[in-house]
């Protein structure tokens, strides 16, 4: 029986290409959000991030494993729908503030859509809000969870071989800018309003739907 000579097969995630942008962007949410959670550790409320964090990091994990399994553009376009929907929904759930199994259930689905695609920041935004949190509040909060949920993205991306030393280079330069804005933001937060704050987080969210259209276009 021949014998075929050749090189040996890559790790299960790598085994088709793999988009470089979607580890940069692992490693760069990584030190953005260790930024965060630096300048509003004060600020951070543990209970709803723990409830968050527990089911959503296995959860990212299994995302980053079946990233290559699912059409990019399927993705970007359910994400467009659903940060459009968030904007009503949002509201309507804060009417009747969520509590930490809703965030516990929460972050079981957002943990695995942040395996899947580049950012989920946005996903994470009406369920905080809607938990009650604002201001230095929300953000450290949402960035502490975050972290974890990335961290597990990260380490998955680790374990297959998909970090190579252009890509960590790659992440720690838009990284570094992230935790710079971190900062900068901080002094505008605490400027701004309820009611502001509120606004900016729809716009947050609409801004990202249009975004995702273009990608799922493209």
């Amino acid at each position: 029986m021949p014998m075929t000579i050749g090189p040996p097969p890559a790790p299960p995630l790598v085994r088709r290409p793999l988009r470089v942008a979607v580890p940069v962007m692992a490693v760069a949410a990584v030190m953005g959000n260790v930024g965060r959670v630096v300048a509003w550790w004060r600020r951070i409320e543990w209970a709803p991030v723990l409830a968050y964090a527990l089911p959503g990091v296995p959860a990212a994990a299994l995302g980053a494993h079946t990233l290559l399994a699912v059409p990019p553009r399927l993705v970007d376009g359910c994400l467009a729908v659903f940060f459009l929907a968030m904007v009503p929904l949002r509201r309507f759930a804060a009417l009747g503030r969520l509590r930490l199994r809703h965030l516990a259930a929460a972050g079981a689905v957002v943990g695995f859509l942040t395996g899947l695609v580049l950012s989920t920041g946005p996903l994470s935004v009406p369920v905080f809000s809607a938990y009650g949190l604002s201001g230095g509040a929300f953000l450290g909060s949402e960035a502490a969870s975050a972290l974890l949920l990335f961290a597990s993205k990260l380490a998955t991306f680790v374990s297959a071989g998909a970090l190579g030393t252009d890509v960590l280079l790659r992440g720690a330069v838009i990284g570094a800018a992230l935790i710079a804005g971190s900062f900068v933001a901080r002094r505008i937060v605490r400027d701004v309003s309820p009611r502001r704050f509120e606004v900016l987080v729809d716009a947050v969210l609409v801004v990202a739907a249009v975004s995702m259209c273009i990608s799922a276009a493209r």
